[in-house]
């Protein structure tokens, strides 16, 4: 039987969940600790002996005071108020890859011999896991090309600060670190690949994409280099979805200049088997493994920013780095020319052991097959799109292909009808989808809208997503005044927006809460 896409009557939970704190009752408790014998106090020594009296704590410490099952339908519906990954076609949010993680990789992570380790620990005893480490680099390096990786940035924006760092104490070795103080960027690549190399002392040279291609072109890059130039940072392909074909002349224009190269390859989705960093001429890269790698993440984390590096860039790397001597794995510490730590120890190594155990569940072929998956997803999406959607348009290298993913327009749908991206991504949650992604700032495509359909959706679930797009379009044209005041089915509906941007109305904390509200 053919299956046809529906519009779902969805509706969703609404319970009105007060703060966990609200819940509190004195008293309460989620689990009875024993009073510890005599013997054992004997034993182990009483609390004055085993924490010096200046870290003691004076008073208890204010926490919710709940038993396991409140604590338990607490964060339930929690949950059933709530949009994510594993519950809806999470197509629309696009640069960030929110593909599926296997939930066999969350119980070969949570394995005890992983999950107890402490990163302190005598090197002896984590073989294993040094051995996944040093396996995985090998892995990256064979993706990308470059020759050596490190895994301790927490994310992209401090992949990309490494990167910047290792840039600025190359030229600095040079004798030209005071001279080459510019970097160049573009408009479309990752806002972090200014703002990183800005904080690290750096002047920012950002291009503008060309109007027909989308893209920037050989001409603007030579027009930007001198012997200023440090180096390039640039997404490709940029969040347009569009691959810059003249990125290896690109390259070789700033390697003429005295610069370096470095890509973002966080939308590597569509580029795995397919293309390198390496062919394109690049000294450094990074890699998300919470993205195209399937490791999770969402509210900021967990995340993980492999940075790799050129043989002559090794050196540079913030340590320690696993190694291998041919009969053990160890730490290498003994990095002089390092440009020191970026995080804490040797990165999140929970991220790195889910890429790890996703990259071999599907191996070398699967790995291309998921890039090709990507482009097929996108293109067959963009095509229902663009032929079936009143009001959507693709700016930029008309007529052509994407990569893994399109960055949208409803400048048209707004001019006809007042209803803009905003207005139709409240709307689309009507219909069980979580929010989509618009754009990264600035908003260079007027009413942008970026959906991502990643190797994990089939046709029937793209095509789903499809027909509500069609429809919440439609409904735009019809009675726009109701697109605007969506969305009506979710716990939460059209939240004032001065409020949200108002910090005399922002409340993160309880305390901040209690002090805001006067009750303390």
């Amino acid at each position: 039987m053919k299956k046809y896409p529906k519009l779902r009557n969805f509706h969703q939970a609404k319970w009105d969940e007060p703060i966990i704190f609200e819940l509190s009752t004195p008293g309460q408790r989620g689990i009875l600790i024993p009073e510890a014998e005599d013997e054992i106090k004997r034993e182990v020594a009483s609390i004055d002996e085993l924490v010096p009296k200046g870290i003691r704590r004076k008073k208890e410490p204010a926490l919710p005071e709940l038993a396991q099952p409140q604590v338990l339908r607490h964060f339930l519906r929690l949950s059933q108020e709530t949009l994510g990954q594993e519950i809806n076609i999470d197509i629309g949010l696009g640069t960030c890859t929110m593909k599926y993680s296997p939930k066999i990789h969350e119980q070969f992570v949570s394995n005890h011999k992983f999950s107890e380790l402490h990163p302190l620990q005598d090197e002896r005893t984590t073989q294993g896991v040094l051995e996944i480490i040093y396996k995985m680099e090998g892995i990256l390096k064979e993706l990308s090309g470059l020759d050596a990786f490190t895994f301790q940035p927490g994310g992209g924006g401090q992949a990309v600060f490494s990167n910047a760092s290792i840039l600025k104490a190359y030229h600095t070795d040079r004798g030209e670190g005071e001279q080459r103080n510019e970097i160049i960027t573009t408009a479309f690549s990752h806002p972090v690949n200014s703002a990183a190399p800005h904080t690290k002392g750096f002047k920012v040279i950002t291009i503008m994409p060309d109007e027909d291609t989308g893209y920037a072109s050989v001409e603007s890059v030579k027009a930007a280099v001198s012997e200023r130039t440090a180096g390039l940072f640039i997404t490709n392909p940029e969040d347009t979805g569009i691959f810059n074909v003249n990125i290896k002349e690109i390259v070789d224009v700033v390697h003429e200049a005295g610069g370096l190269c470095i890509m973002d390859i966080a939308d590597a989705n569509g580029l795995f088997g397919i293309t390198r960093a390496k062919e394109s001429g690049f000294d450094m890269c990074h890699y998300k493994l919470h993205k195209a790698f399937s490791s999770p993440h969402g509210s900021m984390g967990p995340c993980c920013g492999a940075q790799g590096v050129k043989s002559f860039l090794e050196k540079y790397l913030p340590g320690p780095l696993v190694r291998y001597d041919g009969e053990k794995y160890y730490l290498d510490y003994n990095r002089p020319d390092s440009i020191g730590k970026i995080r804490k120890y040797y990165g999140v190594i929970a991220a790195v052991l889910r890429a790890y155990s996703w990259v071999m569940s599907i191996g070398a072929d699967g790995i291309k097959e998921v890039s090709e998956l990507s482009i097929l997803n996108n293109n067959y999406l963009m095509k229902r799109l663009l032929t079936e959607v009143k009001g959507i348009s693709a700016p930029y290298s008309k007529e052509k292909y994407r990569m893994e993913q399109v960055r949208y327009s409803w400048e048209k749908l707004k001019n006809d009808t007042g209803v803009g991206t905003s207005d139709v991504q409240r709307r689309t949650m009507d219909y069980g989808l979580q929010e989509y992604y618009e754009s990264h700032p600035p908003y260079l495509v007027p009413e942008p809208y970026t959906p991502e359909p990643n190797e994990t959706y089939s046709k029937d679930e793209i095509d789903e997503y499809a027909v509500i797009i069609k429809k919440v379009s439609e409904e735009a044209y019809e009675n726009p005044e109701f697109v605007k005041k969506a969305p009506y089915n979710t716990p939460i509906s059209l939240i004032p927006q001065p409020e949200i941007t108002n910090p005399e109305e922002l409340i993160v904390t309880w305390r901040s809460y209690k002090r805001k509200k006067g009750l303390q």
